[in-house]
């Protein structure tokens, strides 16, 4: 049986294990079994691509960028971001497993975004500067919209959150949150914002999908935001991992 896999550490609910095993379900795809593998270290991922079976893992907390080290080529979006969520499979004639690094995320971002934004997005804050910070930074830059990181750690090149004034988020009426404040169960939690100054001009994109609406973006809506959680943006680097799994060159 094909073996397909999310590794990290620790993994609790899993929105991919779920995800794939209903497709192959509803799409009565065969030998194929999608599982979790926590590893407490990233060392012990070799036990499991050295495995014939495997032809495909997704990869998340806290190896994105660590798994490098263990993958043979890095797709052109991988290798810019410097962080993978999906890996591809291959063992040659000679037995050996030859690694393929994609990051997915940054696909999955873009295409979710895209449909949403009015001319006046021409800049965003990110707030976070973590693995999902990068993907997002990569999907700007190919829609050609300027940014600017917001951490509460003060650096040359972003804001802090005491920053934020009127006059700056009436110029970046895009606002994303790639830090994990708000995730279920802490869902009472917000990234610290000056809210008084959104408007309907703002659009307010949240990556975390549990809860379906968090504060940060119950409280954009409020002021007439639009919105926007990282549910479909999962959906879409899920179909997108299996497409590279499953390229017309390596078919199951």
């Amino acid at each position: 049986m094909k073996k397909l896999g999310l590794i990290g550490y620790p993994l609790g609910h899993s929105f991919s294990k779920k995800y794939y095993l209903e497709k192959f379900e509803k799409e009565h795809i065969e030998h194929i079994d999608y599982d979790l593998y926590p590893i407490e270290r990233i060392t012990d991922f070799p036990a499991i691509f050295t495995n014939k079976d495997f032809y495909g893992v997704n990869v998340t907390i806290p190896y994105k960028i660590e798994v490098m080290d263990y993958l043979d080529e890095l797709s052109e979006e991988a290798e810019t971001i410097q962080a993978v969520n999906c890996i591809r499979i291959r063992h040659l004639s000679d037995g050996r497993p030859h690694l393929k690094g994609y990051n997915t995320d940054a696909y999955g971002f873009e295409a979710s975004l895209k449909p949403l934004l009015v001319p006046h997005d021409k800049k965003a804050l990110i707030l976070g500067n973590g693995g999902a910070a990068k993907a997002v930074i990569y999907a700007l830059d190919q829609l050609g919209i300027a940014y600017k990181l917001v951490s509460r750690t003060k650096h040359i090149d972003n804001y802090t959150y005491d920053e934020l004034d009127a006059a700056i988020l009436a110029d970046y009426t895009l606002i994303i949150n790639c830090s994990p404040v708000g995730t279920f169960p802490n869902i009472a939690e917000f990234p610290h914002l000056p809210y008084e100054y959104i408007n309907d001009h703002h659009l307010l994109y949240d990556l975390i999908y549990n809860p379906e609406e968090t504060t940060f973006l119950k409280k954009g809506k409020e002021k007439g935001a639009r919105t926007k959680n990282g549910y479909e943006m999962l959906l879409l680097q899920a179909e997108k991992n299996w497409e590279i799994w499953n390229s017309e060159s390596f078919p199951i």
